[in-house]
């Protein structure tokens, strides 16, 4: 694994050249799009895009000048700091608040409860989703009822951090406390104890009900799967699987600052993923216009969706309304672990109907998913479940998806990278390799059978989404992923160790997920055109520290035919960049990029009609390349400076040359991934040992391949610890019972196996220069690829996570 995957790729690295330029035309799809202006350059052709880049931020962050939310501390001398008192039990409700200690002490400003003036009793989902959002309203920002170990009482804002602290300590809680439960399948039995009355609940969820805690129900098949499953020429498999409650683990804690401006403004300086969707969800919450709230993400340590929500931001925000001066909450690291978010832990129950020759005639996936405490993210999450993996056979005839989404009183779940495809991915891909196991079939070619190819109708996406929902695959490099995976991981060439109670085993998973969400993205940017022929652009699309402000710059670059240094890139600003839906559902580099792409389009079409004067040339002949316009038919060149001179101080029609450009679409083109991962056995001990982790991956085009390695690599890191990490684990009364990383067992870098990235490039028609997500797909395959390999090592299936030695052990033993 590289050691520093941000490091732009030099040329001959692992990226291979898109296997077509020109996108496929199909007639008869039911869904139209126009091809995008100057999307199909070679890439011998492209300047900025495909090209090693320096990554736009390096240089700010190795020296310390990057600001994070904390570092803005120093710039307001008034600052009070937050401390926020949880629920010490998993349910019941509060039932008085004794404060009068906590008042006393020197530099406390001001202590609120559920009951306080500057609280609002209004409800709200914490999910940073559209609008309306597909989650229910069932959260307060201070609660009298309490539903889990961590949910916010009360709050303390005070002099300094320490003080704050101690005040909270000070305060006196007393509850009536109520039965709970933490088992998902408990909660779902009608005698269990109930979360939620249904008038606790505001924007309810299709399928809900709260007298069996269930917040959700959803259902969706083509095909007729009973019917399928009673053939008499098929055989019936059926597999349960089990996952973690994984943590985000990101460096930087979930922190946030408000203020009032000079102009009586409330301004959040926040760590977060959806600025735009923070501002509208504060404006709800607090009652105050859209217009008079400023959301600014500064940079930000890692979000990996635990920020795709507006998680501590009311918190400063009343505490800064209470007593008229800035205060910052900063999440302790314990409050991450059992107060802030995680994946939701999920059981799985897979079946297909499969005859003699290998043929899947249907697909029957069923969940049950703990969305803890509270409903952020739960039916979305849930759905992705079967709606990303499953349209990766979009071949079998029949499927059909269902899930429950049930409260516990456990912490809270929400985003998180891969957004319920690794859920369901390990009990798809781990299911069909028992099936080709069990039918002597080899598991590759099983699987190729089925899976999508270029032209093929998704129809399987549309089961969950509804009529229209159908995508058209214009791109897919499964084949390509496979062949070269196999080849870096020595599928054909498997030598067993030199001691017989020790077995070698390689096992394989593959992976399709999503770019953005379909008919559901906005993004928007606007490019200005500075006199010396250099360029501001504003772009609404979120960096969390991806790289993302790099790719706008690259397609700008590209698109304008100057050098990426010419452009300053401003995002992220609600005040004073366009709008955009935020960093989620790989969305960033199709739905924001595009925006960039068409707004520096927007811009070259005005640069070549000022050009067009200058040359007296047709505009139709002209071109931009390396900071000039040349005529394609005489050479003759005038530079970007001396456009942008003459537009402003020229003498004729002055105009300061602006490019704007928005984005959304229908479409939500698929990545791929084939993962192998090859594993040596102690069938004595069950102990295992991990030699190596291959994944290839199609997104598309790379814009940047140096930083699509690093997500690659960083992505498929995060799936070996679902596999091999016991997760953030609860005892009887629904506690976390981790507070820090070394409790947490995050694998570090001398317990991860290498992990060697390969980015097979094809050409998405639909995206900007034909890139598609990479971020997220290779969160998947680990879990089920390990299962896979440990299944061919010796023989055994582990199908609830983490894989262990001892649970190895024991099914050697029953075996």
């Amino acid at each position: 694994m590289s050691d520093d995957p941000n490091d732009p790729q030099t040329d001959g690295g692992t990226a291979s050249k898109p296997t077509s330029e020109e996108p496929q035309e199909f007639a008869e799809h039911p869904l139209e799009w126009d091809e995008p202006a100057n999307n199909n350059k070679a890439p011998g052709e492209r300047k900025s895009v495909s090209q090693p880049a320096e990554k736009f931020d390096d240089r700010k962050l190795v020296t310390g000048q990057a600001k994070y939310t904390a570092d803005y501390e120093e710039r307001f001398p008034d600052l009070a700091h937050a401390a926020v008192v949880r629920s010490e039990i998993p349910h019941g409700r509060v039932r008085a608040i004794d404060t009068t200690e906590a008042e006393e002490l020197d530099g406390v400003y001001a202590v609120l409860t559920p009951w306080s003036d500057d609280v609002p009793d209004a409800k709200y989902t914490s999910a940073g989703q559209s609008y309306p959002e597909p989650s229910p309203w069932d959260m307060n920002v201070l609660n009298e009822h309490v539903r889990y170990i961590g949910d916010p009482i009360a709050t303390v804002a005070a002099e300094d951090a320490t003080t704050a602290a101690a005040a909270a300590d000070a305060i006196e809680v007393e509850y009536e406390e109520y039965d709970h439960i933490v088992d998902p399948e408990e909660a779902f039995d009608e005698d269990a104890p109930q979360l939620f009355a249904d008038d606790e609940v505001e924007n309810k969820i299709v399928g809900h009900d709260y007298s069996r805690n269930r917040m959700a129900n959803i259902e969706g098949e083509i095909g007729d799967v009973d019917a399928a499953l009673e053939r008499e020429d098929v055989h019936v498999h059926e597999t349960e699987w089990e996952t973690i409650r994984q943590s985000h683990a990101q460096i930087e804690k979930h922190t946030s600052l408000a203020y009032t401006d000079e102009d009586d403004r409330k301004v959040l300086i926040t760590s977060t993923q959806v600025p735009n969707h923070t501002r509208r969800q504060l404006a709800h919450l607090f009652d105050i216009p859209i217009r008079d709230i400023r959301v600014k993400k500064p940079r930000v340590g890692g979000g990996f969706g635990g920020k795709q929500a507006m998680v501590v931001e009311p918190i400063p925000l009343a505490l800064s309304l209470a007593v008229d001066r800035p205060v910052m909450y900063e999440a302790s690291r314990d409050e991450e672990f059992y107060a802030m978010r995680s994946r939701h832990p999920m059981q799985v129950r897979a079946r297909t109907a499969v005859t003699d020759d290998g043929t899947i005639e249907a697909i029957d996936l069923y969940a049950l998913s703990n969305t803890g405490a509270y409903g952020s993210h739960g039916m979305t999450v849930a759905g992705n479940v079967g709606s990303k993996p499953m349209p990766l056979y979009s071949k079998v005839p029949s499927a059909r998806f269902e899930a429950d989404i049930v409260h516990t009183n456990t912490p809270q779940t929400g985003a998180m990278r891969g957004y319920g495809a690794p859920q369901g991915t390990l009990a798809l891909e781990g299911h069909l390799d028992e099936v080709a196991r069990d039918l002597d079939l080899d598991p590759i070619e099983f699987r190729r059978q089925h899976y999508m190819e270029v032209g093929d109708l998704d129809e399987i996406a549309g089961m969950m989404g509804g009529e229209g929902a159908e995508r058209r695959i214009r791109s897919c490099g499964l084949d390509e992923c496979i062949e070269r995976g196999k080849e870096a991981i020595g599928w054909d060439d498997l030598e067993q160790p030199a001691e017989p109670h020790r077995h070698r085993g390689i096992g394989m998973a593959l992976s399709a997920q999503g770019t953005g969400v379909a008919g559901d993205e906005l993004g928007a940017a606007q490019i200005m055109m500075n006199e010396d022929g250099s360029f501001h652009l504003q772009v609404g699309g979120v960096d969390i520290g991806t790289g993302a402000d790099t790719a706008f710059i690259q397609i700008a670059a590209e698109v304008l035919g100057c050098d990426e240094d010419d452009i300053i890139v401003k995002s992220s600003d609600t005040d004073n960049t366009p709008f955009d839906y935020g960093a989620y559902a790989s969305s960033t580099t199709y739905i924001s990029g595009m925006a960039v792409k068409k707004a520096a389009e927007d811009a070259k079409e005005r640069i070549l009609e000022w050009a067009s004067r200058m040359l007296d040339e047709p505009a139709e002949n002209l071109e931009t390349r390396d900071g000039e316009v040349y005529s394609k038919e005489t050479g003759e060149t005038v530079t970007l400076e001396d456009v942008g001179y003459e537009s402003v101080y020229g003498h004729d029609d002055r105009e300061h040359i602006l490019g704007k450009g928005t984005h959304s679409t229908e479409e939500s083109p698929p990545p791929f991934a084939a993962q192998f991962v090859d594993v040596i056995v102690d069938e004595q001990t069950g102990e295992f040992e991990v030699n190596k982790l291959v994944v290839a991956v199609d997104c598309g085009v790379a814009i940047n391949p140096g930083m699509a390695e690093g997500q690659v690599e960083g992505a498929n890191h995060m799936s070996f610890e679902m596999a091999v990490s016991e997760g953030i684990t609860v005892d009887e009364q629904g506690r976390a019972e981790v507070s820090d990383f070394d409790e947490y067992g995050l694998p570090s870098a001398t317990e991860t196996p290498p992990i060697e990235s390969i980015l097979v490039e094809t050409h998405e028609p639909t995206g900007p220069f034909g890139a598609k997500s990479v971020a997220e797909v290779p969160t998947n395959t680990v879990p089920p690829a390990l299962s896979n390999a440990i299944r061919e090592a010796v023989g055994v299936r582990i199908n609830e996570m983490p894989v262990t030695a001892e649970k190895i052990r024991a099914a050697l033993d029953e075996k």
